[in-house]
């Protein structure tokens, strides 16, 4: 009794764990989702359709499909929606593709980037990952003041597609068993990550303010956590 109340225990665990790390940590990439979701039913729709009229077409010229014809017809109806609903899989963004995303969707890309980085990170950090989305939703609207070719542009896609990347990564490239053991700095590498998110969450909200005020040509982003290295040293400062 006590070994199957565990595994109810265990199991409910795992779909608390699954619904948080589904969650959108921002209205941007709930919106992307929402777009790719939309496809998805509007292919599904086509098949049914598609089905439908040959199915039609068929049965004019047969007189009827009969019974068989219906089933194949329900099958293949069934069928095309499973695979219209099922594929193509929303591709995740990659650094170098951030680097490269036009403004309009750049902070809603970073969020589902960031959302597939969470399973990876320590609780902690996963609260600050939450509060990155929605600093990012606050900086889309921002973002849409920017000219494409201005130096601010590429400024903040250099913070989107690698200081925020190389932070994460350089975490992950730990093994899982010293992340918590703290180096000769005193922090371990779930404190050196924890600060270097939280770095880069206030940096967002200062390049917004900076862009809401006006102040483009004097906008310019920090990098001292590029230089925060996840292994036996301290983070530099």
């Amino acid at each position: 009794m006590t070994e199957s109340s565990d595994q109810i225990m265990m199991g409910a665990n795992r779909a608390l764990q699954d619904a948080r790390y589904n969650r959108s940590i921002g209205q941007r990439s709930e919106s992307l989702k929402r777009g790719h979701f939309i496809k998805k039913l509007g292919r599904a729709a086509l098949v049914t359709g598609a089905v439908l009229v040959g199915a039609a077409v068929v049965g004019g010229i047969l007189n009827g499909i009969g019974f068989w014809g219906v089933m194949i017809s329900a099958g293949l109806i069934a069928g095309g929606i499973w695979a219209a609903m099922k594929y193509p899989q929303m591709k995740i963004p990659t650094p170098q593709s951030l680097v490269q995303s036009d403004l309009k969707t750049l902070a809603g890309k970073t969020e589902i980037w960031l959302e597939s980085q969470r399973p990876a990170l320590p609780a902690p950090a996963v609260r600050i990952v939450n509060s990155i989305g929605v600093q990012l939703d606050m900086l889309s609207p921002q973002l849409q003041k920017l000219d494409e070719t201005q130096p601010a542009a590429y400024e903040v896609r250099k913070l989107m597609g690698e200081h925020l990347p190389e932070l994460i990564s350089g975490y992950r490239a730990i093994p899982a068993s010293m992340r918590s053991k703290a180096s000769d700095s005193g922090k371990s590498p779930d404190e050196q990550l924890v600060s270097g998110l939280s770095l880069i969450e206030k940096e967002i909200s200062d390049v917004t303010r900076q862009i809401a005020k006006g102040d483009i040509d004097n906008l310019s982003i920090r990098g001292r956590y590029l230089e925060m290295k996840y292994d036996k040293t301290s983070a530099a400062e």
